[in-house]
This record gives structure tokens, C-alpha cells and sequence, in this order.
């Protein structure tokens, strides 16, 4: 398993399927907003609290099935399961949650873009074995341009940015980069299924209580809001599963670098579902810019004496 698990053209197809599903909640969450009559942060956090509990739910069923037995986890693994869902789930949805209602779904697909590369800084400091390098940080700083890139407008950081829609949309981006690394710590704890399974529970029972404590509610359900909920749920479930699975047998650099399609399939699909104008010169230098560092960081390193 481990060794299918780490072939190039493995990891590119599992990576592109997670980054596409995440890629399709971008339009998914604002017609949920606009389908279930969603307004004000509690309502908005309460919305990410059914999806992400449900999705625990899914994930249970499917790894007690799959793994032929009821998923537990060792005592030792309670805190870092917990944290990991803290972070992966709870603070990153908030924030997630909170900033796309400010920012579009084109916008806010690509400043998550930059999550790979968060997470390969991260792994420098936090994993002995995941350095930075000139190639790495180069990437890097191709990437975060083309978050630089997306945010200007006429009225340059006055309005192409806010602290409550790009600002918290970027805020969750380094959250989540951090917890790719964390995720990749704890992988040998347990089994993916049972790490997937328990931080999302945990994750979106803590979202549920904060919705509640603020207030919101989320109701008129109907077909169509109810068949949406539960394919948001089962995408996490199935993102989270795999890409769970794909930090635990590689580095986490080969992984993370594949989110930089996640604007593209975000953009794209926002522009497909929701109409937005995503043809826009600056979101064309942002998706491009974002390419570049991608690619950049992906080539392989020169070895000594290496003929070039």
C-alpha cells in the first residue's frame, strides 16, 4: 500500500481529486447561504457545523465498514486528534466560513491557494527532514504574489481587501497549512479513517456550539438544500480521507503543493455554478503567478555534480 501510495502518478491523481472536491465547496457554500436564507456569523458557523459533524458521521460509518471493526483511538491520540480537529476544523471553518461571505468564490479560492505553501514552511521549523531551500522559498514567493495579484483593484487594498472577507479567508489559509504538518505528525497514531473520522466530529460539534452560542439557526430545509448539505459532507469526507492518506506515506511538501488547484477548480466552478466574472486580468496574473510557484517548487533539486 505504502509504496502505491507514494508513485508520482498516484499522488498527482488522488491530490487533483481531494483539490477538486475542495475546489467545488467554494460555489457549494454560497448557495447554501442564498438556498437556506443563511445571514450573520452564527448562522454561517452553525452551516459549517452540520456539514463537518455529518461528514464525521459518513467517515465513521464508512472506516467501521472498510476497517471491518468500531473505530476507537488510543488514549495517547485523544489530544492530538482533538487539536487537530481544533485546527483543521473548527478555527479554519470559522474563519473560512466568516470570509467567504465577504469575498467571492473566485477571490477566496485563490487566497487559499497559498495554504501549500504555508504548510511548506511550517514543515521546515516543525519536521528535521523538510527544510526550506532557494527552489522552495522562490516558489513560495511566486505564490504568495499571485495573492498579492488577486487582491488589487482600483481602490488598491481599500476595497480589494477586508479584514473580515480576504483577511479571514487568509487567516485560515495559514491555519490549515499548519495543521497539513501537524496531520503528517500524528499519522502513524492511528488509522487515517479513525483521524479523519474523530477531528471532524470533534471539529464540527465545537463549530455547532459556537453557532449556537451566537445565535444562529439555519432552517427551512428543503430536497434540493438538504441533497447539497450532504454532498458537501461527503466531499469532506472523502478530501479528508484521502488526503489523509497521502501525508501519512509522503513528505508534505510533494503533497501540499498540489492545492495550488484549488483556484482552478474553485474559479472555474464559481464561474460555472454562480456566474462570477472570473475572466478578469488580475485573477488570469493570480492563477498564473500561483502556477509558477507551484511548478517551481515542484522540479527536482540539482545534486552535486549533477550535469545540468
Amino acid at each position: 500500500m505504502a509504496l502505491k501510495i507514494q508513485k508520482p502518478a498516484i499522488v498527482c491523481a488522488l491530490s487533483l481529486l481531494c483539490c477538486a472536491l475542495w475546489g467545488s465547496a467554494f460555489p457549494c457554500i454560497k448557495l447554501g447561504y442564498a438556498w437556506l436564507d443563511i445571514e450573520g456569523t452564527g448562522s454561517q458557523i452553525l452551516f459549517a457545523g452540520y456539514r463537518f459533524f455529518l461528514s464525521g458521521l459518513f467517515t465513521f460509518a464508512i472506516g467501521c465498514i472498510v476497517e471491518r471493526r468500531f473505530l476507537t483511538m488510543k488514549r495517547s491520540s485523544v489530544w492530538h486528534i482533538f487539536r487537530q480537529g481544533l485546527l483543521q476544523t473548527t478555527i479554519q471553518y470559522v474563519c473560512f466560513y466568516i470570509g467567504l461571505a465577504y469575498a467571492t468564490g473566485a477571490k477566496s479560492s485563490i487566497i487559499n491557494a497559498s495554504q501549500g505553501f504555508v504548510a511548506i514552511i511550517a514543515a521546515h521549523f516543525m519536521i528535521r527532514s523538510e527544510k526550506m531551500t532557494w527552489q522552495k522559498g522562490i516558489g513560495c514567493i511566486f505564490g504568495f504574489a499571485g495573492v498579492i495579484a488577486v487582491n488589487l483593484s482600483p481602490g488598491a487594498w481599500g476595497e480589494g481587501f477586508t479584514l473580515q472577507g480576504e483577511g479571514m479567508i487568509l487567516l485560515c489559509t495559514v491555519v490549515y497549512g499548519i495543521s497539513m504538518v501537524f496531520l503528517k505528525l500524528i499519522s502513524d497514531e492511528e488509522s487515517p479513517m479513525t483521524i479523519t473520522a474523530y477531528q471532524t466530529l470533534m471539529g464540527g460539534a465545537l463549530l455547532i456550539v459556537i453557532g449556537l452560542a451566537l445565535g444562529g439557526h439555519v432552517e427551512g430545509f428543503t430536497v434540493k438544500s438538504i441533497l447539497l448539505l450532504i454532498y458537501m459532507a461527503l466531499l469532506s469526507t472523502a478530501a479528508f480521507s484521502i488526503w489523509t492518506i497521502l501525508m501519512k506515506y509522503n513528505p508534505v511538501g510533494n503533497v501540499a503543493i498540489y492545492t495550488f488547484t484549488i483556484p482552478v477548480f474553485g474559479v472555474a466552478l464559481s464561474g460555472l455554478i454562480l456566474g462570477e466574472e472570473v475572466l478578469s486580468l488580475k485573477n488570469l496574473a493570480a492563477l498564473l503567478l500561483v502556477s509558477i510557484g507551484i511548478i517551481i517548487v515542484n522540479r527536482p533539486e540539482k545534486r552535486k555534480g549533477q550535469p545540468a
